[in-house]
C-alpha cells in the first residue's frame, strides 16, 4: 500500500478523534459538536472554512500553491451525522447518548476527510482548490440536497465532487467504483384502502377492504415481472398491512405501507404510474375507494464514467489493480446522489474488512452497517486520507477540459 508517510505518522491521532466523534454522536442536521471539532481542527492547520450551509455543514477551503488562481477546484465530500439507534458495544468509545449511535461509519468519514485536510494544507502540491465538504443529515435528511440549495456549488466553484463511503465485507485495504448506477433510489408508499365495515358473519352489507389489499399486494409484483424491462432492477416492497380491531368486525379501513427501490428515474416512473392504476382500478372492481401517497426520499447514485474511471486509477496507484474492485451495485440509498445531480464525478466503496478489527466489549453482532454492534475500522483512515491527496493532486494536475 503506498500509504502517504505523513498521513500515517498522525494515524493514531486521527484514530483517537474518530472516536471521540463515535462517543459523542449527533443526529441529522444537529451535528454542532462534530462541525465544531472539524472547524477547530481546519484552524489548526490555517485552512478557512465556511460555515452553515444545509444548516451545520462545513466547507473547507485549501488552495494549491498558486492560492487558486487558476480557478479550478475538486470537492472531496464526508458526511457527519449518526442514526437513531441504540449502541450494543460497551468499549471506551461507546456512544455516550442513548438511543444515538454511529453506526454507518460517518465519525470515519469525517476522520479520513480531516486527515487528508491536514497533509493538502502542509503540501499544497497542486494547482486550484480543493473544496472540503463535511455534510450534516444523510440519513434521511437529505443534507447534500439542503447544501446544494445554499449554494454550494455557487459559492464553492468545483469541476467535479467526489463522495465515498465504507464498505463491511469486503477484504479490508480494498476499494471499488464503477461507472453507472450504483445506489438505489429510495421512495415509499402509503395506500388507504376505503371499505365499508360491518359483521364479519354478515359480509354481505359491507365492503371489505382487507382482501382488496390481499389482490392489490399480489398484482404490485406484477409490474416487477411483467411492465418491467427484465433486465432492468426494481423492487416494490409492502412492509406494513394494518386493518381491523376484533375478530368478529369487517374492518372500515386497510393501510398498505411499504417502499420503492430503483436504479433509474425511468423505472422508477413506471413504477408509480402502474402502482397507482392497480390501487385506484382493484378498488373500484370491489366498490372500495382508495388514498395512494407516494413520496420520493433520495434519486439513485449514478457515477460518471469519465470521474469512475479517473478514481480507479488513483485507487490502483495506492492499492494495486488488484484490489480495485468492480463496484457491486446496492439498492440502498444515499443522498450524495443529489450532488452527482449537479456535478459530475464518482462515489466509491473503501473495505471496512470483516469485523475483527473491533475492540473488546463489541456487541457481538455482525460488524455490519446500521447494526448496532458495527465500529468503524481506524485502519482506513490513512488509506482513505491518502486516496483523498492524491485524487485531488491528480485531478488538478491534468490538463482542464476544453482548455
Amino acid at each position: 500500500m503506498n500509504v502517504i508517510d505523513s498521513i500515517a505518522a498522525h494515524a493514531p491521532t486521527m484514530a483517537a478523534l474518530r472516536r471521540d466523534i463515535h462517543a459523542h454522536p449527533e443526529l441529522c442536521f444537529e451535528e454542532v459538536r462534530t462541525a465544531d471539532l472539524v472547524v477547530k481542527k481546519l484552524a489548526d492547520w490555517g485552512i478557512p472554512v465556511h460555515r452553515g450551509l444545509g444548516t451545520t455543514g462545513v466547507v473547507g477551503i485549501v488552495h494549491g500553491r498558486d492560492g487558486g488562481a487558476c480557478g479550478r477546484g475538486i470537492g472531496l465530500r464526508a458526511d457527519m451525522d449518526a442514526l437513531p439507534m441504540q449502541e450494543f458495544n460497551t468499549f471506551a468509545h461507546a456512544s455516550q447518548h442513548a438511543g444515538k449511535m454511529h453506526a454507518c461509519g460517518h465519525d470515519g468519514h469525517t476522520a479520513m476527510l480531516l486527515a487528508a485536510a491536514h497533509h493538502l494544507a502542509d503540501h499544497r502540491d497542486f494547482g486550484g482548490s480543493v473544496y472540503l465538504i463535511w455534510q450534516p443529515g444523510e440519513e434521511g435528511g437529505g443534507g447534500a440536497c439542503e447544501m446544494i440549495q445554499d449554494g454550494l456549488f455557487v459559492l464553492f466553484p468545483m469541476e467535479a465532487v467526489f463522495g465515498m463511503h465504507n464498505w463491511p465485507g469486503m477484504p479490508a485495504g480494498t476499494f471499488a467504483v464503477s461507472p453507472g448506477p450504483v445506489m438505489g433510489s429510495s421512495n415509499e408508499f402509503k395506500i388507504t384502502i376505503r371499505g365499508k365495515g360491518g359483521h364479519a358473519a354478515l359480509p354481505h352489507t359491507g365492503i371489505d377492504p382487507v382482501p382488496v389489499a390481499c389482490q392489490m399486494v399480489q398484482a404490485f409484483q406484477t409490474i416487477i415481472s411483467r411492465n418491467k424491462k427484465p433486465v432492468e432492477a426494481g423492487v416494490v416492497s409492502v412492509t406494513m398491512i394494518h386493518a381491523g380491531e376484533a375478530t368478529n368486525v369487517v374492518p372500515d379501513s386497510c393501510e398498505l405501507q411499504g417502499t420503492v427501490r430503483t436504479f433509474s428515474v425511468e423505472v422508477l416512473d413506471l413504477i408509480e404510474r402502474r402502482m397507482r392504476q392497480i390501487a385506484e382500478h382493484t378498488c373500484a372492481a370491489h366498490e372500495a375507494t382508495c388514498e395512494f401517497e407516494f413520496v420520493r426520499n433520495y434519486p439513485p447514485t449514478i457515477n460518471a464514467p469519465a470521474e469512475a474511471a479517473f478514481a480507479r486509477q488513483v485507487m490502483a496507484s495506492i492499492a494495486g489493480e488488484a484490489n480495485v474492485l468492480a463496484q457491486e451495485p446496492t439498492m440502498g440509498a444515499e443522498d450524495f446522489a443529489y450532488m452527482l445531480l449537479a456535478k459530475p464525478g464518482a462515489y466509491c466503496f473503501i473495505a471496512n474488512g470483516e469485523g475483527d478489527h473491533r475492540a473488546m466489549g463489541h456487541g457481538g453482532g455482525p460488524c455490519t452497517l446500521h447494526n448496532p454492534s458495527y465500529d468503524f475500522n481506524d485502519a482506513l483512515i490513512p488509506l482513505g486520507a491518502t486516496y483523498w491527496v492524491r485524487l485531488a493532486e491528480a485531478w488538478l494536475g491534468q490538463p482542464q477540459a476544453g482548455a
